[in-house]
């Protein structure tokens, strides 16, 4: 087929209209279109069909009890000691018997703890025997005498002394504490031991006193002759021999000699030497 000039120029235009059209769209295809501006909205509310339900709470666990059978070889108690209850020791120190303290009342020779009174002076029968200024003691530190012991005060003091320091802390709590002493000897003109032709005793000068028991408040007694040698018994015996070797001159008990097995017996004499305790 043969075009002529203007077939050419036409199907030339045709061409260009079609290339433009397909580089036109191209370029207007390839440059990016602006967004729309976003509105921003508020999240819509959940139905409440689809909102999350809270867990109910759950009760804790609990573990069975096991009860648990101790072999022969448990212990079943702590091993660690259990926590002195409040006041425990003030309590303890407070039940610990203590010598009486006592007022004026009653009193001899210039001590509210000895109790008692004075008497008038006794000549002795034999040369050596008498008391100037005689007392007769019925109490020392809150103890009782089982008799009357009639002495001088220098005596009296010796005894209060050695209860309050000697037999008191020697019998402690032991039989709820001391209330009384066996008095089986105390003022009489006679010689030592009564024997014939010997020298007058420190009992006849009102100097001396001897004591066979100590009586406790529960009705017990610790006594010299059956307590001496006991175990228990002689130790607190001991520790009241061995406090009285000061306040008085002159301490014999069962080891001195076969008189004093059953009595201790002490008196004021002093010696150059000191205190002669047996």
């Amino acid at each position: 087929m043969r075009f002529g000039w203007d077939g050419f120029v036409w199907h030339l235009g045709a061409l260009a209209v079609v290339a433009f059209g397909f580089f036109g769209s191209a370029e207007a295809s390839s440059r990016p279109q602006p967004r729309p501006e976003a509105q921003e909205t508020p999240p819509a509310a959940a139905p409440a069909a689809q909102r999350p339900v809270a867990r109910p709470a759950t009760a804790p666990k609990t573990v069975p009890e096991v009860s648990v059978v101790p072999t022969r070889l448990a212990v079943t108690h702590s091993l660690r000691p259990m926590a002195r209850p409040k006041g425990f020791t003030r309590k303890i120190a407070s039940s610990t018997p203590k010598p009486a303290t006592s007022g004026r009342r009653g009193r001899i020779c210039g001590v509210n703890e000895i109790k008692g009174q004075a008497i008038s002076p006794i000549p002795g029968k034999i040369s050596g025997c008498g008391i100037s200024s005689p007392v007769r003691v019925t109490e020392v530190s809150g103890i009782k005498l089982s008799q009357s012991a009639v002495m001088d005060c220098t005596t009296a003091k010796a005894l209060n002394k050695w209860v309050r320091d000697g037999v008191f802390p020697a019998v402690g709590r032991m039989g709820g504490g001391p209330t009384s002493l066996r008095v089986v000897a105390h003022y009489a003109c006679r010689t030592r031991n009564n024997r014939r032709g010997a020298k007058i005793s420190e009992h006849g000068k009102g100097r001396a006193i001897d004591i066979a028991g100590i009586r406790l408040k529960n009705g017990s007694e610790l006594s010299v002759l059956r307590g001496w040698r006991d175990p228990a018994q002689g130790k607190a015996l001991k520790k009241m021999h061995k406090a009285a070797c000061g306040p008085f001159g002159t301490v014999l008990g069962p080891n001195a000699d076969k008189y004093h097995q059953d009595h201790f017996h002490f008196d004021t004499a002093r010696y150059r030497s000191g205190s002669y305790c047996r």
